[in-house]
């Protein structure tokens, strides 16, 4: 009888074994697009473990949703609407469910043209309104809802570039180990510091107000190293990565480094910067040259060292993302309407290219 049991448990053990073993690993993510052409808002799409990508279809309807990020729980899925309706744009919520994502509200940005939304683990959100020059503050119910505008800071100031004649605030983050707000301002070259005063839920400027970059330089993105020492802002305009630290209760340029080939004379410019999460690699997207720059990150003083450039069998890679696990790299190329997966090694932080698939105005990628 013993052994019958024994047996049996054996069997049991082993056949779980060979499903997970046989079991194929994928990871879903979300696609925002321009609505201008063939898209209807918001797709899902897959990638599996080898790196092929599949369609899995619309999520959602909406307009131009240029960029989506979800809450830290995986419940609510927030996009923005990068439209000018009387001078704003809007922002919505879905519910995710596990093939759908249910509309449960929507809400004005605070600005025309928001191209950046994010929400941190308090629910609160923030969105970067381009053409408005300004930053909105929501937050999320326990509906999954978005409540009304709660605050709205304007930028105020102008670049030296044509494209810098007023304020075009680009993207807002919140640090990660710190109460600060960071707004990157392509028009005003800035970036802007802030907090919330949830007494009063507003947005405060800080001691800090502004860090000026370099003339022409248009910051655009950033990413935050792993350490939270580092941040990285990708300069779209002058094609540059710069690096900003700490230096006592004052936020710096440390340096800068070109983010294309000694010599590239033709027209290109910076999109989205990401770092690996071991802290080793930054890559950031060209769109003109289109390609991943790839750097290697110093571990000391996280000054950053060329490894090279991968082209991304497209056109205007206006957004990329790292899967959750790090070992690909997937783009949206949205000029030419395709979605490519690289394999990333994590020893020289390179790229091989696997895969490539049709997506309609392919502009966010979100895991």
């Amino acid at each position: 009888m013993k052994k019958i049991i024994v047996l049996s448990i054996f069997m049991t053990l082993f056949s779980c074994i060979h499903i997970k073993i046989n079991e194929k690993v994928s990871n879903d993510f979300y696609v925002g697009t321009y609505t201008n052409g063939e898209s209807k808002g918001i797709y899902t799409y897959q990638i599996d473990e080898n790196g092929l990508l599949t369609n899995k279809g619309l999520m959602a309807e909406i307009v131009n949703p240029s960029f989506l990020a979800k809450t830290p729980d995986n419940k609510t899925l927030v996009a923005v609407s990068e439209v000018d309706e009387n001078g704003s744009g809007f922002v919505q919520s879905f519910k995710i469910q596990k093939d759908t994502l249910v509309f449960v509200s929507k809400s004005k940005s605070g600005g025309a043209h928001p191209c950046f939304i994010t929400v941190n683990n308090k629910n609160q959100v923030l969105v970067a309104n381009y053409t408005g020059g300004n930053v909105g503050y929501l937050q999320i119910d326990n509906q999954n809802g978005l409540t009304n505008l709660l605050s709205v800071q304007q930028h105020l100031g102008k670049g030296t570039t044509s494209r810098q004649e007023a304020p075009h605030a680009h993207s807002t983050w919140f640090h990660p180990n710190k109460n600060d707000i960071i707004s990157v301002d392509l028009g005003t070259n800035e970036l802007w510091f802030s907090n919330i005063d949830e007494s009063k839920n507003e947005l405060v400027f800080t001691n800090q107000k502004t860090l000026q970059m370099t003339d022409g330089a248009g910051p655009r993105h950033l990413t935050f190293h792993p350490n939270n020492q580092w941040i990285y802002v990708l300069n779209e305009l002058n094609n540059t990565i710069s690096l900003v630290k700490n230096d006592g209760e004052k936020y710096v340029v440390d340096a800068s480094i070109s983010m294309i080939p000694d010599g590239y004379d033709k027209y290109t410019k910076g999109a989205d910067i990401h770092v690996s999460k071991d802290g080793k690699f930054i890559y950031a997207s060209n769109r003109g040259h289109d390609s991943i720059a790839i750097f290697k990150v110093n571990q000391q003083n996280g000054a950053l060292v060329l490894v090279g450039f991968e082209a991304v069998k497209g056109a205007n890679p206006r957004n990329f993302s790292l899967t959750p696990d790090d070992k690909f790299l997937v783009v949206a190329n949205q000029d030419t309407n395709n979605i490519v997966s690289f394999k990333r090694d994590s020893n020289t932080g390179k790229l091989v290219f696997v895969n490539e698939i049709a997506a309609p105005n392919p502009v966010c990628i979100l895991f």
